[in-house]
């Protein structure tokens, strides 16, 4: 089922950006044309650069060429930004999007989870069961649109945070202090953005878990022995409620780049999201077929692994056959 969900998902990245119209090559000419009024020759230069690209061969004989391509993880030039090659372009990107968004969703899962537990438990204060729920407000709110007004507020007027980029100018990417802060300063809002709009759907889905759990009789059982509360809320209520919960951020940790795409646009931040929608601007098949190849392979192993793990987080799973 791994490999074939990825093959089926890599046929259908070849088929679609080659249903809209035109191509990268005559796209490029266009721009070209655009910025200095006009291109000598440009019939003859976009008949070379298909050729030289492969883009004049039947539809077969280039999907062929890229499915050798996926296998052996070379994925050819960009053709946007030739001639740099695209895996040298994700691979620059990949670090910022795995630092930076899997870092946001793993807070956000963690927060959304105890803030969802808390609101079915019945032994939490009624004081934090009010309070709770005004953290779940900005659930209806998407991450660009709170990112804007993260933008607006914190970084136009308060100045508290840059509006763009990684990190500072001048600094030398490397494990120096200086440059970790900055990285940590530059990444917070964006960060934000996630963590705010998305804890509410995991606070919502587990606190549902949650209400069918606590009626269980090993939760009566629990109690019964007098066991400390907080014992009983972590390792048999939380602990049982949480399976489908990890079943969603392996979804999530491995599709998180392609979620976080105007995210990334709207901080011009250099992570794979901003990278895609570059490709997606510029018709660049091979570059949108690169990162999205990432994407799918990201997701299915996150689904494998996490196929794998089930019977170590819950001993009643099993794929012995009986």
């Amino acid at each position: 089922m791994f490999l074939i969900t990825v093959w089926l998902g890599m046929t259908l990245i070849f088929i679609i950006p080659r249903l809209a119209p035109g191509d990268p090559i005559t796209s490029m000419v266009s721009r070209m044309s655009a910025q200095s009024g006009s291109v000598e020759n440009s019939d003859e230069i976009i008949a070379a650069w298909r050729e030289r690209f492969g883009l004049d061969a039947p539809w077969y004989v280039q999907y062929l060429r890229y499915l050798r391509s996926l296998a052996t993880f070379k994925l050819g030039y960009s053709l946007a930004y030739f001639p740099a090659e695209v895996e040298d372009l994700v691979a620059r990107s990949i670090p910022w999007t795995i630092g930076l968004l899997s870092l946001a969703t793993l807070m956000s899962f963690i927060l959304g989870n105890t803030v969802g537990a808390l609101l079915a438990w019945r032994r939490t204060p009624n004081l934090a069961k009010a309070l709770l729920p005004v953290s779940l407000t900005f659930t209806s709110i998407p991450a660009f649109m709170l990112g804007i007004l993260l933008v607006y507020t914190f970084a136009f007027g308060l100045k508290w945070f840059p509006f763009a980029g990684a990190y500072g100018r001048g600094l030398e990417p490397g494990p120096t202090w200086e440059f970790i802060k900055s990285v940590i300063h530059h990444g917070t809002l964006p960060a934000l953005a996630i963590v705010v709009t998305t804890m509410g759907f995991w606070a919502l889905g587990m606190r549902g878990m949650m209400v069918t759990t606590t009626g269980e009789d090993y939760m009566i059982l629990a109690e019964a022995k007098g066991l400390r509360p907080s014992r009983i809320f972590w390792l048999y209520g939380v602990r049982n409620a949480i399976l489908p919960q990890i079943t969603a951020l392996a979804l999530t940790l491995g599709s998180i780049a392609g979620g976080a795409v105007i995210v990334e646009y709207i901080f011009t931040y250099p992570g794979m999201g901003y990278l895609l929608y570059q490709g997606i601007v510029n018709a660049d098949y091979t570059l949108i077929q690169g990162i999205v190849y990432f994407l799918i392979v990201g997701v299915a192993l996150a689904v494998l692994i996490i196929d794998l793990l089930y019977p170590l987080i819950d001993p009643r799973i099993s794929y012995q056959k009986k």
